[in-house]
């Protein structure tokens, strides 16, 4: 099941980020950054990002997420003990669908250069590797950030049949 997240599914949301952001990201990620991006630093945004975030849902617990912002489906994380059951499609899915429902014709999200498992998953999904892209992590309280290699996918638009 499919639904808006609420103020309840905060700490769901913070662990499974914080949780998937580790298995995707450490290792990958220049090493400046990974030492502001503990588990804390997921419980502060989380709360921040709800209006943004739709859940799903299984037997009462959230199983992953997804976030859409404009044209950007932002971050698709799925809990460890829901991963390949077809979730991470579902939640992946509805973020193209926000964002078409939105008036943009090309959703698109940015990798980690480095996280194989991502970049398939989101290829077997249709979507298309256009190249390498720098995101940019906000580190530390002053608002200095650190440059995040990555790519950036889009799903092309579909066409009549």
């Amino acid at each position: 099941m499919l639904r808006p997240a609420s103020a309840a599914d905060v700490d769901a949301i913070a662990r499974i980020w914080f949780e998937g952001w580790c298995d995707g990201h450490l290792g990958h990620v220049p090493d400046e950054l990974v030492p502001h991006r503990g588990f804390d630093s997921f419980e502060r945004r989380a709360p921040l990002r709800i209006a943004d975030a739709t859940v799903a849902e299984i037997d009462g617990q959230v199983a992953g997420f997804v976030m859409v912002v404009g044209d950007e489906v932002e971050q698709v994380y799925v809990d460890r003990a829901h991963r390949g059951g077809g979730v991470a499609a579902v939640v992946l899915a509805e973020g193209e669908r926000q964002v078409r429902a939105g008036g943009h014709d090309q959703p698109w999200l940015a990798v980690v250069a480095g996280n194989a498992r991502a970049r398939r998953f989101y290829e077997r999904q249709g979507w298309a590797d256009t190249g390498p892209i720098d995101d940019y992590a906000i580190i530390g309280e002053s608002g200095e950030s650190v440059t995040v290699p990555c790519r950036r996918y889009v799903k092309p638009p579909r066409t009549a049949d």
